[in-house]
C-alpha cells in the first residue's frame, strides 16, 4: 500500500470555516442599533396621530404637513454626505451624529447610515443579513406601535413625543461611546487637510436642493397646492433635472459621494431598486391599514394601532428569518422572489376586506403582506454589495439608507393622490352635504378617526355609505401595492446570483481584535 504524500502548503485541503465567537462588547454595540434604529423610525411617524392635538394648541394647522414631512426631508438630504464622511473621517462620528438626534431630522439621517455601516463593518457578507434583519426590523415595529404613542401621549402630554428621544437615545449613545472602539483604517492616517479636500462639496451643493425641492412637490402637491400649480411643477422640475444633473457631475469627479459604479452592475442597480419598492410597500401598508381599521370598522386609533401589530410582529420575525436563511444558503434571489410573490398575495387578500371581514382574516392576510415586506428588510444590502469591493462599505450603504428613506415619501405619496381621487370621485353617493364637505380633498384621514364616535349617532344607512367609499377607496391602494409588488417581483430575475463572502474584509471593525478574517471553508 502507498504511503500517503503530504501536499504542498497551498493545497492543504479546506477546512470547515471556524467562527471565533463575538465579544460583548458586539453585542452591546448591536443592541444600542437596534435602539436607534427603532426611536430613529418612531420618530418619523409618532407625531401622525398627534397633529391635530399640537396645531390646536400652538396654531400652524395650514402647515400640518411640513410638521411631520420635514423630519423626513432632513433625515433623507444628507443621507450620501454622511456616507462619504464615514469613510473620511471614520465611525466614531456616529456618536456626534446621536448627540445630535435634538435636531431630529438631520441626526436621524446619519443614524439610519450608519447603523448599517456600523454592522458591515463588524460582520461579513454572508452573516449580514441575519443582524440587519434583527436591527431594521425594529424600524418596522416603531412604524406600527408610532401611531398609537402618539395618539397616548396627545391625550396626556404631547411635548413628550420630543422627549422621548432624550432618555432613549442617552442609553445608546453612552454604550456606543464606550464600547464602540472602531479602528480608523487607511483612509484615516491622512492629513487633516487631504480629508477634507475630498468632500464632495459641489456634489452636495446640487443634490440637497434639487432633493428638497423635489420631495417639497410631492409633500405639498395636493395638499397646499393642486398638482396643477406652478408652485408644485417648478420645483418638481429643477428637483429631476438637478438629480440628474448630480449623477452626470458623480461620473466624473475623483471622490464622489455617490459613485457611478454602485449602479454599474445589474445585480446592485436591481437590488437597490427592490429595497425601494419595498419601502413603499412597508409605507403604504402602515400608514392606510390603520384607515381601514378606522373608517371601515369603526375601530378608535388605539386600536387600530392594535389590530396593525400583525404587520409590525410579521415584519421583524420574517426579516430575521430570512436573514438566517440567507445567512445559512447565501441565496438571496429566492428570497427576493419569494417575498414579492407573498406581497402579491396579500395585497390581493386586502381586495377582500369589508366591514364584515373576521379578525381571522385581517389578521392572516397582514402576516402575508408583513412576509412581503419582511423579507427585503434583511436581505437587500448583502445582495447589493455581493457585486462591489468592501471598500465601497459606506457610500454603498448610505444609498440603500436614502433609497428606503426615499422610498417612504413616495409609499404615501402616491397611494394617497390614488385614494383621494376614488374618494372626491364618490362623494356624490353620499347624500349629506355636510359630510361630504368635511370628506373632500383629504379630509377623509381625520374623519375615519371620528367614526367611532359618530357611529352611534349617524343614520346607518348614511354610515354605511360612508363605509362603503372608505372600502373602495382603499381598494385602489391595495391594487397599487400588488401593482408595485409585481413590478419588483420581476426586477428579481435581473439579478445574478453571486456568491456571499464569508470573510470579513474592512479597514474598521472593532479594535483590539485580532484581526478581521476568519479561515474558510471552500466557498458553497
Amino acid at each position: 500500500m502507498d504511503k500517503p504524500t503530504a501536499l504542498p502548503e497551498d493545497e492543504t485541503p479546506a477546512l470547515p470555516a471556524q467562527k471565533t465567537p463575538h465579544p460583548p462588547r458586539f453585542w452591546i454595540i448591536i443592541v444600542s442599533l437596534s435602539l436607534l434604529a427603532f426611536i430613529s423610525a418612531l420618530d418619523a411617524l409618532i407625531v401622525s396621530t398627534a397633529l391635530p392635538k399640537i396645531t390646536e394648541e400652538i396654531g400652524g394647522a395650514t402647515q400640518y404637513v411640513w410638521i411631520a414631512n420635514s423630519f423626513v426631508i432632513a433625515s433623507t438630504v444628507p443621507q450620501p454626505m454622511i456616507g462619504q464622511l464615514a469613510d473620511i473621517f471614520g465611525r466614531k462620528n456616529a456618536a456626534a451624529l446621536i448627540s445630535g438626534r435634538s435636531v431630529q431630522g438631520a441626526g436621524a439621517g446619519g443614524i439610519y447610515v450608519l447603523i448599517d455601516i456600523v454592522c458591515c463593518d463588524l460582520i461579513a457578507l454572508r452573516d449580514r443579513g441575519k443582524y440587519l434583519g434583527v436591527i431594521n426590523a425594529w424600524a418596522a415595529v416603531a412604524a406600527a406601535i408610532g401611531p398609537v404613542l402618539g395618539g397616548a401621549f396627545a391625550r396626556s402630554n404631547w411635548r413628550w413625543i420630543f422627549y422621548l428621544n432624550i432618555p432613549v437615545c442617552a442609553i445608546p449613545l453612552a454604550t456606543l461611546l464606550i464600547f464602540m472602539r472602531m479602528k480608523t483604517g487607511t483612509a484615516n492616517t491622512q492629513k487633516q487637510f487631504s480629508k477634507v479636500s475630498r468632500i464632495d462639496y459641489i456634489g452636495s451643493i446640487i443634490f440637497i436642493p434639487s432633493l428638497i425641492a423635489l420631495i417639497f412637490g410631492l409633500v405639498a402637491g395636493g395638499v397646499e397646492f393642486p398638482w396643477s400649480s406652478w408652485r408644485i411643477i417648478l420645483p418638481l422640475v429643477i428637483g429631476i433635472v438637478g438629480w440628474i444633473g448630480f449623477h452626470v457631475y458623480e461620473h466624473f469627479i475623483k471622490y464622489p459621494s455617490v459613485p457611478t459604479r454602485l449602479f454599474s452592475n445589474r445585480t446592485s442597480a436591481a437590488a437597490y431598486l427592490l429595497a425601494f419598492l419595498s419601502s413603499v410597500l412597508a409605507t403604504a401598508l402602515s400608514y392606510f391599514l390603520p384607515i381601514y381599521f378606522q373608517g371601515v370598522l369603526g375601530a378608535t386609533a388605539f386600536y387600530s394601532g392594535v389590530y396593525i401589530i400583525p404587520t409590525a410582529i410579521g415584519t421583524l420575525l420574517f426579516a430575521v428569518i430570512a436573514g438566517v436563511l440567507l445567512s445559512h444558503f447565501g441565496a438571496y434571489r429566492p428570497l427576493h422572489a419569494s417575498a414579492f410573490a407573498l406581497a402579491i398575495i396579500g395585497f390581493g387578500l386586502f381586495q377582500l376586506l369589508y366591514t364584515w371581514s373576521p379578525p381571522v382574516a385581517w389578521v392572516f392576510f397582514q402576516l402575508i403582506a408583513a412576509a412581503g415586506v419582511g423579507i427585503p428588510v434583511s436581505t437587500c444590502l448583502p445582495a447589493i454589495m455581493a457585486a462591489l469591493p468592501e471598500s465601497d462599505v459606506a457610500s454603498s450603504t448610505a444609498m440603500f439608507s436614502f433609497v428606503k428613506t426615499f422610498g417612504y415619501v413616495w409609499g404615501v405619496t402616491v397611494p394617497s393622490i390614488l385614494f383621494n381621487a376614488v374618494f372626491n370621485n364618490g362623494l356624490p353617493s353620499i347624500p349629506s352635504s355636510d359630510i361630504q364637505d368635511q370628506l373632500r380633498n383629504g379630509g377623509s384621514y381625520a374623519f375615519a378617526s371620528q367614526i367611532s364616535v359618530l357611529r352611534d349617532t349617524l343614520d346607518p344607512a348614511l354610515l354605511s355609505q360612508i363605509q362603503d367609499l372608505y372600502t373602495q377607496s382603499l381598494r385602489a391602494i391595495w391594487w397599487f401595492g400588488l401593482g408595485i409588488s409585481a413590478l419588483g417581483f420581476i426586477v428579481v430575475f435581473f439579478e445574478r446570483g453571486l456568491e456571499l463572502s464569508t470573510e470579513l474584509k474592512t479597514e474598521y471593525g472593532l479594535d483590539g481584535e485580532k484581526g478581521s478574517k476568519r479561515r474558510q471553508g471552500k466557498p458553497q
